[in-house]
């Protein structure tokens, strides 16, 4: 099995240390199993897919210019 180095924050740290009986591993490789199950399942139906990144960045576009358009409407420009 590899080993694997993580840096986390000083006071998350303090607040897992009060825990010490929580195999902090284990959590940290169930995580990263579901993060790569999940990947892998996102890969498996994009796979054949034609959408580009130019067609997610127009997308992301509407969706921002509708949202503008929301926000204005309700408070005002």
């Amino acid at each position: 099995m590899a080993n694997m180095t993580l840096a986390i924050p000083n006071p998350l740290k303090e607040r897992m240390k009060k825990h010490s009986e929580v195999r902090w591993s284990e959590i940290a490789r169930e995580a990263f199993e579901k993060r790569v199950e999940e990947l892998e399942w996102l890969d498996k139906i994009l796979k054949n897919s034609e959408f580009t990144e130019e067609d997610a960045e127009e997308i992301g576009h509407k969706i921002k210019a509708e949202i503008r358009k929301r926000f204005e409407k309700r408070f005002g420009s």
